[in-house]
């Protein structure tokens, strides 16, 4: 009986770790935003939890990975997203290069983060002071590649000029992140199919370096 007892104990132990392990997993969309949200206020408040980043964690990530939300962002190092959204390990599926920039690669990444890992979120967020923005907006390319960059950004700022939108760095940097969004619906049937099918959302956000504060646009 007492060996009963204690196989019993075992499997209690591990069905509250699985639990613990898969706690974020497969949350609704607004579920995840409301994460993203509180993790963020925290941050603010400089009142952090550093969440999910015991050695338990860690052993519990050898199982695989359940991320609650997948974020395209500027690679930029004033805007670690853990740190941002007070996260841990296994919470956030990160896709970042210079300016969020959306090609066949990051379109392919979002894709294994939603049909693969389960999240039901989708976020793409530009930054304020945004280097690959100033860039584009100075005209001054030293290379082809981060000409490449520009050439993606550019869109952003035409359509500012033909909505009589001042140009600077703020207007083009939130309407780089909306034209993205555009585009990943334009080029993608099957996510987008995929997304209707499956409950998943899309939605662009601005992160303030000034106050730390992310601002979710719509």
């Amino acid at each position: 009986m007492r060996k009963l007892f204690l196989v019993l104990a075992i499997l209690l132990v591990f069905c509250v770790k699985s639990t613990a392990a898969e706690s974020t997993s497969y949350l609704s969309a607004q579920d995840a935003l409301s994460k993203l949200k509180a993790g963020n206020e925290r941050f603010v408040k400089m009142r952090v939890k550093h969440p999910d980043e015991t050695k338990q964690r860690r052993r519990e990530m050898r199982a695989g990975q359940h991320p609650f939300v997948v974020i395209l962002s500027c690679s930029d190092s004033r805007v670690p997203l853990e740190l941002i959204f007070d996260q841990g390990l296994g919470d956030i599926f990160e896709i970042r290069n210079a300016g969020n920039v959306l090609n066949d690669h990051v379109i392919g990444s979002i894709e294994y983060a939603v049909m693969h890992c389960g999240v039901k979120l989708i976020v793409i967020m530009g930054h304020q002071d945004c280097g690959a923005i100033a860039v584009t907006l100075s005209g001054k390319s030293e290379t082809r590649y981060i000409r490449a960059l520009e050439d993606a950004i550019q869109p952003a700022i035409e359509k500012c000029k033909r909505d009589n939108l001042e140009i600077n760095p703020d207007n083009v940097v939130k309407e780089h992140v909306a034209q993205d969004i555009e585009e990943l619906i334009a080029k993608d049937d099957e996510l987008v199919k995929y997304m209707k099918e499956n409950g998943v959302e899309i939605i662009p956000a601005y992160y303030s370096i000034d106050t730390g504060k992310v601002e979710f646009l719509n």
